[in-house]
């Protein structure tokens, strides 16, 4: 393999540039632990935006591929294919669902929970009933439709004109929920808890509400769980946590732990909608990404993974809060389990970059909140690692920021 700079220059050359500058080339995985062209060694707390749940070159996951790969990779969905249809059962055996549709992206299961929404309003109720309400500060993916789905102008610039019949409401604030509904309404789409949108957990009060509301009126009500579900918040599904259930549920990322998969999770009346023709996937549900699938779903259950990331992330979480707690860069926590936030009084890109140059990889959204999604099988001398970094990395930070106005601080945020 060549050094770092070799592959930095061909991506220059050659890559498109909507990623921006990457100073890292990463080349090897293990556990927690990833390694760049030139052989550092870093702790990774991001798992590949909550991707690497079981971490890297998870053996479960090796098996699985390799075994597979050997005996059929891909056909089409004109046959049943028994891994799909295996990790189908296994998937609604553990959720509120009664039926399973398979794609490729959380991008791609979040464009079927909004045709299914759309559809199954017209089938019921006749045609005009077909807008969604979505949350400020959500992310649902980067097509035309879950672009508009989200609701940030940054992600939407320049993609205008967008689809029409999406409205945004205020996360956490059922007011603003019921203030949206009309009877062009067929559902509300939100996600348990927002990463893009700086780890913000929703509230139990307000999933109650939302699901009331969408009792009362009709509404299909969807959860997207790309990045918060699978074992990330301490239950299987982040919802779960909350004991409000959705009518439709996505998953991604996680469920196949750095290969290719998404689910779309509906219950029967909903799903009998979705009559032959009406949507489909050319390499959705193959047998490869269904057997990756079905084994990472099995390994989560059968170690207790969503269990062990309850703990642990408790763990992680009140050692944050003891090393950083009172530092006035810090201005609260954020996160449930295993999904951390950190919100700063200032922008966190230059934290992100230092905390690279020290061995941790993490990052910022919304402009001041990092983001630390470590691994569910990280331990608790790897979260103490993380956390002595993150410490000489924000004191520091804290130095340069000395003349901080009173009113800069604000008020500190709990410990989660």
């Amino acid at each position: 393999m060549k050094n770092a700079d070799h592959y930095k220059q061909l991506a220059a050359k050659y890559s498109t540039p909507n990623y921006g500058e990457r100073a890292i080339v990463l080349a090897r995985g293990e556990g927690c632990r990833v390694s760049d062209a030139d052989g550092r060694e870093y702790l990774d707390f991001l798992a590949g935006i909550s991707v690497n749940n079981l971490g890297h070159c998870a053996p479960v996951v090796t098996k699985a591929i390799a075994e597979q790969a050997g005996t059929f990779v891909h056909c089409s969905n004109l046959y049943v294919i028994p891994t799909q249809v295996e990790l189908a059962k296994r998937l609604v055996e553990l959720s509120f669902a009664d039926r399973a549709f398979f794609a490729n992206s959380g991008a791609e299961v979040n464009e079927g929970a909004i045709k299914l929404a759309r559809l199954y309003s017209k089938t019921h109720h006749g045609p005009g009933r077909h807008e969604i309400i979505t949350m400020r500060n959500s992310f649902h993916g980067r097509t035309i439709a879950t672009i508009t789905a989200t609701g940030q102008d940054k992600i939407q610039a320049g993609f205008e004109p967008l689809l029409e019949g999406f409205h945004y409401a205020t996360f956490n604030d059922i007011e603003s929920v019921r203030a949206l509904i009309t009877n062009k309404t067929c559902a509300i789409m939100l996600e348990p808890v927002q990463g893009e949108g700086g780890v913000t957990a929703a509230t139990a009060e307000f999933l109650r509400e939302v699901r009331a509301e969408c009792d009362k009126h009709d509404l299909l009500l969807i959860y997207d769980e790309i990045q918060c579900g699978m074992g990330r918040c301490g239950r299987l599904f982040a919802h779960q946590v909350y004991g409000v259930e959705p009518d439709i549920m996505t998953v991604a990322k996680a469920l196949g732990n750095g290969f290719p998969i998404g689910a779309m999770l509906t219950r029967e009346r909903i799903a009998e909608v979705l009559k032959p023709g009406t949507h489909g996937s050319t390499f959705g549900g193959n047998p490869l990404a269904c057997a990756v699938g079905l084994a990472i779903v099995n390994e989560m259950v059968d170690k207790k993974i969503p269990e062990r990331a309850e703990r642990i992330g408790a763990y992680f979480r009140e050692k944050l809060a003891e090393a950083l707690g009172h530092m006035e860069i810090v201005r609260g926590f954020r996160g449930i389990a295993m999904m951390v936030g950190i919100e700063l009084v200032h922008p966190g890109a230059d934290v992100v970059k230092e905390c690279a140059a020290r061995g941790l990889l993490i990052n910022c959204t919304m402009g001041n909140v990092l983001r630390l999604l470590p691994p569910l099988i990280a331990t608790e001398a790897e979260c103490d690692k993380a956390v002595a970094i993150l410490a000489d990395v924000l004191k520091a930070e804290q130095q340069k920021h000395l003349k901080l106005e009173p009113a800069a601080a604000g008020a500190k945020g709990g410990a989660y």
